[in-house]
């Protein structure tokens, strides 16, 4: 017994004489690169978005009738931005070239990009500055990545850690934003880039942090939801019956986008003139609808707060929808994701209207999952985000929810590059 104490002691105190070491991949270079990734993206994030909040100030002085001239001429200036300075693409090019184009994001383009999304989304266009962020700061990834002379999947994975920032500092959700950076990617293989979520989830976190030290960013949900209270096991059918509401109005969404889309697409007239005939609809419905402009960031809290009739509900349903549709189609630039979580709560607020004794978090919650899952094709970082931005604690709901529009998504993804061969849009 002597023998054995005596040799627990020994190598007890060898244990000791050990120096203390810390776990060289947190002190990495890699890691840095990830870290400065992050920093990188939640400055440009945070910069761009006091921008956007000033001239936003400025266009809304602009009320009444003087809104459908204001969003015309903000049209046709971000078509001029566009046609003069050079076309930044859409989401649809972002998932191209990180599938297709070994992950590299042109810089070239984020000129063009920030002035044409300040002009679209700052005048009241329905799209939001989230596919303008990702864009810029997935491109950022891509000119860090080349300057720390990255190759292959290295260099895709600082390029998808840069959109990750990007998505984090618009909803501040760190693993939401960095989820919805792979999802994003393919429809069917969310985890193809699985090696790239520890990247995504680093720079993600810096991001916040940096883009909460500059807009002075507060932690809590950002729409104003009753609290859910759960009632029992047939809250899950209610959550999926919910689901395919937002479904079927998902795949209305995409219908009414690919008609407007042939209206466009008519006849090939310069970008400008499309931006312009798109902010002359968007000014008119505006003018008519005033809860309609905007992407919706502030308008959600207006349409849970406010006390309004079956009848306007369904008539802003309608022309929001219409309104996200020529947005996208007129050539104007910016992200359908709070757009469409919009059009959820309007529709989570009909169903209340319709069946009062339905819970009205459950429906607003469910509807947007439902949603944006079937026109993104991202059920898990849908649940997560929408957890974090309306302080939805109850995840498994809204996952039900999310996956009831994934799965019952039209069998062609909306994002034509999230199928399984190269986009020819």
């Amino acid at each position: 017994m002597k023998i054995k104490r005596r040799r627990r002691l020994i190598r007890t105190f060898n244990l000791l004489d050990q120096p203390i070491k810390f776990n060289p991949f947190v002190f990495s270079r890699t890691f840095f690169m990830w870290a400065i990734t992050g920093l990188v993206g939640g400055t440009i994030a945070g910069l761009y978005w006091i921008v956007l909040e000033y001239f936003t100030e400025f266009l809304h002085q602009f009320q009444g009738f003087l809104v459908i001239p204001t969003m015309a001429v903000c049209g046709l200036l971000a078509g001029l931005v566009i046609h003069f300075i050079g076309d930044p693409g859409e989401i649809h090019l972002i998932v191209n070239n990180i599938r297709f184009n070994k992950g590299k994001l042109d810089p070239k383009n984020n000129p063009s990009m920030i002035l044409s999304s300040l002009f679209c989304v700052a005048s009241g266009g329905s799209l939001g500055p989230e596919a303008p962020l990702v864009q810029v700061t997935g491109s950022t990834g891509t000119y860090l990545g080349k300057l720390f002379r990255l190759k292959g999947e290295e260099l895709r994975s600082l390029s998808i850690a840069g959109m990750a920032s990007g998505f984090t500092a618009l909803f501040g959700a760190p693993l939401g934003g960095s989820l919805f950076s792979l999802e994003i990617l393919h429809h069917r293989h969310a985890v193809e880039y699985y090696k790239a979520i520890i990247p995504a989830l680093v720079a993600s976190c810096f991001s916040y942090l940096m883009f909460a030290l500059i807009i002075h960013l507060g932690i809590g949900a950002t729409w104003d939801l009753k609290a859910y209270e759960y009632t029992g096991v047939f809250d899950f059918a209610y959550a999926t019956a919910f689901g395919i509401v937002g479904t079927l109005s998902g795949w209305i969404f995409i219908f009414v986008v690919k008609f407007f889309k042939r209206i466009f697409e008519f006849k090939n007239f310069p970008i400008y003139v499309k931006t312009f005939v798109g902010g002359i609809i968007l000014g008119t419905i505006a003018f008519y609808f005033p809860l309609t402009r905007y992407f919706g960031h502030h308008e959600v809290n207006e349409l849970i707060n406010g006390k309004f009739d079956l009848n306007f509900l369904i008539v802003i349903l309608i022309f929001k929808i219409i309104a996200i549709a020529v947005t996208v189609t007129s050539g104007w630039r910016g992200g359908f994701i709070i757009p469409l979580f919009f059009v959820g709560t309007t529709l989570g607020l009909i169903i209340h209207q319709l069946f009062p004794a339905v819970d009205t978090t459950l429906a607003i919650v469910s509807c947007m999952a439902a949603i944006n899952a079937c026109v993104t094709r991202t059920p898990m970082s849908t649940t997560i985000i929408l957890g974090t931005l309306t302080g939805f604690t109850y995840f498994v709901p809204i996952l039900f929810a999310s996956l009831t529009g994934y799965f019952l998504a039209p069998k062609i993804p909306f994002i034509g590059s999230q199928s399984e061969k190269l986009s020819e849009e």
